[in-house]
C-alpha cells in the first residue's frame, strides 16, 4: 500500500511540475514578444552614499540624459557597502533619434553613471587614445569575444 502511494506522489508531483514549467515558459516568451524586458529594473551598487547618487533630485548626467523615459530609484546596498542604483524605461518605445534597443540603452546608462560616480569619468574601451593596438594573442582574443558579443556589455 506505501509504495502504490508513493507512486501517486511522484506522478502527480511530475505533472504539476511538468504544468508550472509549461506555464512558466509561456509568460517568458510572451513578456519578451511584448517587449517586456525593457520595463525591468536594472540595478547597479554604486560605492558611494545616496546624497552623492542622486543630488537635489537629479540622477547622473548619463540617466538624466534619457529624461522622463526612465524611471529611477535608490536604496541603501546591502551590507552598507553604498547605493543600490535602479533605473528602468517607462515604456517600451525607443528613445527618440535610436534604433537601439531600450534595455542597452538603459544598461549603458546606468554602467557610465557607475563609472562617473566612482572613477570621475567614463572609462573607454575603443578609440584607444595610443592609436592601434599591436596584434596579440590575447588581443586577438578580446576582439573576438567584442565581436561576438554585438555589443552588449562592452560600450
Amino acid at each position: 500500500m506505501k509504495r502504490a502511494l508513493t507512486t501517486t506522489a511522484v506522478v502527480t508531483g511530475t505533472v504539476a511540475g511538468t504544468a508550472a514549467g509549461t506555464a512558466a515558459v509561456r509568460r517568458f516568451r510572451a513578456g519578451a514578444q511584448a517587449g517586456a524586458g525593457a520595463l525591468r529594473w536594472q540595478v547597479v551598487t554604486v560605492l558611494r552614499p545616496a546624497g552623492e547618487v542622486v543630488v537635489d533630485g537629479v540622477p547622473p548626467q548619463p540617466l538624466a540624459a534619457l529624461g522622463d523615459d526612465v524611471e529611477v530609484r535608490l536604496q541603501p546596498a546591502p551590507g552598507d557597502r553604498g547605493t543600490e542604483l535602479a533605473a528602468r524605461m517607462r515604456r517600451t518605445a525607443t528613445p527618440p533619434g535610436s534604433g537601439e534597443d531600450p534595455r542597452e540603452v538603459l544598461r549603458t546608462a546606468l554602467r557610465e553613471s557607475k563609472q562617473l560616480l566612482e572613477a570621475g569619468e567614463v572609462l573607454r574601451r575603443d578609440p584607444q587614445p595610443q592609436g592601434e593596438r599591436r596584434s596579440t594573442p590575447a588581443g586577438a582574443l578580446l576582439d573576438a569575444v567584442v565581436r561576438r558579443s554585438q555589443g552588449w556589455g562592452v560600450r
